[in-house]
């Protein structure tokens, strides 16, 4: 981030700025995938509605359920602690990419379904951090606190 050439050298305003907006951007997409996750384990029953009606699998068990939020919930606490941003932002990003898309029929009755279009913010964010993870260090495994 010293390339004076990138606008993002030295004492900038956007200098300032930019942790402070991925901080923000990760913290918010953490929790709407903390909820999804929690709901695996929570309740996995309407885990597997969900997984009924939008990938078309049914039949999975409230065990195998336990096991994918299991491994959900510690891909979830990497990602919101900045770890190994490669891998975590880019799976945040394929999970939920993978989630907007397969809700395209909802898209298409529009105003029955508008929470659905909520999706694609998130999207969006998630595209963001995982373009911008190397510069997104406030708060993260090895990166900067908020005094720093």
């Amino acid at each position: 981030m010293s390339d004076p050439d990138s606008g993002l050298a030295g004492d900038s305003p956007i200098h300032r700025r930019l942790p402070v907006a991925l901080l923000t951007l990760r913290l918010g997409v953490f929790l709407v995938m903390l909820m999804w996750t929690l709901d695996k384990l929570i309740n996995p029953e309407h885990a597997a509605g969900v997984w009924a009606a939008f990938y078309g699998l049914e039949g999975i068990g409230p065990g195998i359920f336990m096991v994918i939020g299991l491994v959900q919930l510690a891909l979830v606490l990497a990602f919101v602690a900045g770890a190994w941003q490669r891998w975590t932002y880019g799976a945040v990003l394929l999970l939920h990419g993978v989630s907007t898309l397969s809700s395209w029929q909802q898209y298409l009755n529009a105003f029955d379904n508008l929470l659905f279009f909520a999706a694609w913010p998130m999207l969006a964010a998630c595209f963001a951090l995982y373009l911008l993870r190397d510069a997104d260090r406030l708060w993260t495994v090895g990166g900067e606190s908020a005094g720093t």
